[in-house]
């Protein structure tokens, strides 16, 4: 029994000729992969968007779409400019998942609680990026403050 439908076929037809073509054309120098290959991520986020909008209860595919949306804009970023970039912009991996989680909790079903783990991943990511500002240098600051913070606010309950 074949579970595919005509519209999946056809979605994945074209895909896959797009993708023939692409190649074609850089085998034949049309285009320079180096110029191109980070847009085939993008692009295949964008796919998982799509399929996303088309319906709407298969919220689970926003986590890739947001991944590579934000790993493909990264590379293509690297491409245009220096990879060495790469030393200061690593925590953008830790990051994309951590957006992909919130959008899964603002699209999800209601209580879905996936917020938690996109704060965690994102404010990871934040300190690591905070990391490479030299005006962030003292950020431990705030975590000694709020420890000291915590100390005393439970002597004062007791």
């Amino acid at each position: 029994m074949d579970t595919q439908s005509p519209r999946s076929n056809w979605i994945a037809g074209l895909f896959l000729v797009l993708l023939g073509l692409l190649i074609l054309l850089v085998q034949f120098d049309f285009f320079n992969w180096t110029d191109f290959w980070p847009l085939i991520i993008i692009g295949i986020g964008i796919l998982f968007l799509v399929g996303f909008f088309a319906n709407r209860t298969n919220f689970g595919l926003l986590m890739p779409a947001m991944i590579l949306l934000i790993v493909g804009t990264l590379f293509l970023y690297m491409e245009r400019t220096t990879w060495h970039n790469m030393n200061h912009l690593w925590p953008t991996f830790v990051l994309a998942p951590g957006v992909g989680f919130f959008f899964m909790y603002f699209f999800g079903p209601q209580n879905n609680r996936l917020w938690i783990p996109g704060t965690v991943l994102i404010t990871i990511a934040a300190l690591f990026f905070a990391g490479e500002w030299s005006i962030f240098r003292y950020w431990p600051v705030i975590l000694i403050l709020l420890g000291i913070y915590l100390i005393f606010s439970r002597k004062t309950q007791s």
